[in-house]
This record gives C-alpha cells, structure tokens and sequence, in this order.
C-alpha cells in the first residue's frame, strides 16, 4: 500500500487505493453483465481479475494513471472504481475510466466522485484536458458525461470490434478552463 497515495473525500464517499482485498470486489464489478455491457474488459474469475489489479498496480508504479476504489466512508462498502489512465505528461491530458455496481446507479454518486477526481487531475497531476472514450450505444455514460460538462467531440465510426461487431465510440472531453 502506498503511504503517498491521494485518498479523497466527498459528501458522501471515500476514494481510496484500490488494494489487493478489494479483487472480490473488482471481480463482482468487472464481471457483472450490465457493467461489460459497454465496458472495455470483462474476467470470469478471481484469478483472472488479477489482471486487472496488476495493470492498477502498474498504472501508479509506472506514473501512466491512477485509480482509486470508490466507498461508502461509514461503512468502507465497496461501491466501484474510477480513475485516469494513458496519462501524458507531455500533452497534459489523460483519459477518464469509471464504473459502479448497479445497486448504486442512480443516486448521483459518479457524478459525485467524477467531480472531485477532475479536480484533483486539473490541480494535482496538471492535466490540461481529461478525455473520454464512450460507446456510442451507451446512453447512460453519454448522460454522465453531458452532467459533467464534458463536450462532445465527434464519434470514431465502427472503429473497434466488440463480440465480432463494430461499434463505434464517441470522443468526449473536459478541458481546464483555469
């Protein structure tokens, strides 16, 4: 565990490291059919998860993200994820990831933690732009993004294969008006 790791606070949630206990978790979320259903990966077990924890692990080691595990502070209830990966230092820019289990879609609690990591990559990581890569089917993400304030820069027609299918991805971005 990372002593020098940003542990964040809201009015309603606790964004900490994600550790080696929360695989359970990362397994219940990334294996879950309506969270796959527009996501970029999927395990069908815990040992294959730790996939997954192995790229978080990397993304800090490397200085290329960073992606916090999304809790009830009360409780420490596992709720999701969320973070920023293929950081460029360079261009100042990174792009946005997140999911939540589904009991607790609906309750303003991604808006809450999106929020609050922009802030933090705007004056801590001195990004200039934070980008986000959505599904063009995904309406509940695009939802999200509009919430906050995200633009809408253009769709990526059929530019990936998903399930044997081309899908096409729409182009999303916040940028540091500071």
């Amino acid at each position: 565990m990372n002593t020098s790791f940003p542990t964040l606070t809201t009015q309603r949630l606790l964004l900490r490291q994600i550790t080696p206990q929360d695989l359970p978790n990362i397994f219940k979320g990334l294996s879950h059919p309506d969270i796959i259903k527009y996501y970029g990966v999927s395990y069908n077990s815990l040992e294959g998860t730790k996939e997954q924890m192995q790229w978080f692990a990397d993304l800090e080691k490397n200085g290329t993200g960073i992606w916090w595990a999304v809790c009830n502070p009360e409780t420490g209830e596992f709720m999701g994820a969320g973070g920023f990966n293929d950081l460029d230092k360079t261009h100042k820019k990174a792009e946005i990831g997140f999911w939540l289990l589904p009991e607790f879609w609906g309750k303003g609690y991604m808006k809450e933690a999106l929020t609050t990591l922009c802030d933090f990559a705007f004056e801590h990581l001195d990004l200039h732009r934070i980008e986000g890569f959505v599904e063009s089917e995904n309406i509940n993400c695009k939802k999200g993004m509009a919430k906050l304030d995200f633009e809408l820069e253009g769709t990526m027609r059929d530019c990936e294969v998903k399930n044997g299918e081309f899908i096409s991805v729409d182009i999303y971005a916040l940028v540091n008006r500071q």
